[in-house]
């Protein structure tokens, strides 16, 4: 369970400054995975309601039969059977409520946060309070994460930076020995050794050399194309340990020769650069009042982009939340897909990953991780890429 004692108190603090009467939290079967973790229900079959005050202790509103999987809920407990006792229980929890939050997302424009039925929302306001978007108590209770799950995102980190270059000597080896493979094959060892190295959870991986690479989420039909002599290669790889650990996410890029063509160099440069103006972007103004907003840094590396030409080929956001999943629920770095307006508070993390998708020709992405810690923004790799590796350089 993650609402209690320090984190409840910042709920009642944002409830209070937003002047809003509560948090409504609902469940059915999973349907809203943030408010199941944050209340550490157990396995359930019946929706359940959980009312966090502005100011007063939280109340559960579960079916009569769910008693065994909220055992460890410690605060109050209300109960129904049948939909007519449950109308009128929802009165009385939310009696004297006119704004609640819930897991709801303006015209469904941020999908990770868009987690309550229709339906639900509907009942609430029948109950005579207004629904808002509860974006910015997600923030500071799911998506931050914990002293665990850093040290272990860490070593992640180290072991997605290691496989990473060890696949680059692989297809460059390869290529020397005139035996160059196949995207496929190589991912497919790629996922082996992220397993092999402990990271259980989420391992994954996009192998794509040449034009195959302007997909930015390529997947191969079969084996896949070849990884031959003076290709321009994408590899971009990712997981976490278990027990709580929150993934590393990379992308690097290699060409499997010795002198890549000038216009492979200018595109990863603009792309480098525009990964070096994000991350200066923030570092710069972390500390600022009111902190740090995700549009802001995304249209800082989208206009450095378009400077060079390029900005018509970049066609994602510039980064996401990380938390409990890899593409979290925290603020995403987002001018383009939807306008991210929530801060870059100390305790998320999230990916910064320009691209360049040219159709036909290329394409590059270069991606880190950033832990925003008390002190300012943590870069993972440390070690992160500036320049094109070259395993199969003469």
């Amino acid at each position: 369970m993650l609402l209690t004692g320090e984190s409840l108190q910042e709920v009642s603090a944002l409830l209070r400054s937003r002047g809003w009467d509560g948090w409504l939290l609902y469940d059915y079967h999973g349907q809203n995975p943030l408010a199941h973790a944050l209340l550490g229900a157990g396995r359930t079959s019946r929706p359940a309601y959980a009312f966090v005050p502005r100011d007063g202790v939280p109340v559960l509103l579960r079916h009569a039969i769910e008693a065994s999987p909220w055992r460890e809920w410690p605060f109050g407990v209300r109960e129904y059977r049948g939909w007519r006792e449950l109308d009128r229980q929802l009165r009385a929890l939310l009696a004297g409520a006119r704004t609640v939050a819930m897991e709801v997302s303006p015209r469904a424009r941020i999908a990770a946060l868009d987690r309550v039925p229709g339906g639900v929302v509907e009942q609430v306001r029948e109950a005579g309070a207004a629904v808002v978007s509860s974006a910015d108590l997600i923030t500071v209770t799911y998506a931050r994460w914990s002293d665990e799950g850093l040290a272990l995102h860490r070593r992640a980190a180290a072991v997605v930076r290691e496989v990473a270059h060890a696949a680059f000597r692989r297809a460059g080896a390869a290529v020397v020995a005139g035996a160059p493979l196949e995207e496929g094959v190589l991912a497919d060892w790629i996922r082996s050794r992220l397993r092999g190295a402990g990271l259980t959870e989420q391992p994954d991986c996009i192998v794509a050399a040449g034009a195959r690479a302007a997909d930015p989420h390529y997947q191969p039909v079969g084996r896949g194309g070849v990884l031959g002599r003076d290709q321009l290669v994408l590899i971009d790889l990712w997981g976490a340990f278990g027990g709580g650990g929150i993934a590393a996410d990379q992308t690097w890029m290699g060409f499997l020769g010795s002198a890549p063509p000038r216009r492979a160099l200018e595109v990863w440069a603009a792309v480098r650069d525009a990964k070096d103006t994000a991350l200066g972007f923030i570092r710069d103004r972390w500390a600022a009042a009111g902190g740090v907003r995700g549009w802001k840094v995304d249209r800082a590396a989208w206009d450095l982009l378009a400077d060079r030409g390029l900005g018509d080929y970049f066609v994602h956001r510039l980064g996401h939340s990380i938390d409990r999943q890899l593409h979290g629920s925290g603020p995403n770095l987002d001018d383009l897909e939807t306008r991210e307006e929530r801060a870059l508070i100390p305790g998320i993390g999230f990916s910064v990953e320009p691209g360049v998708y040219i159709p036909g020709e290329l394409g590059v992405r270069s991606e880190v991780n950033v832990y925003m810690s008390p002190d300012g923004p943590e870069v993972t790799p440390a070690d992160y890429q500036r320049e094109l590796l070259l395993p199969a350089a003469d």
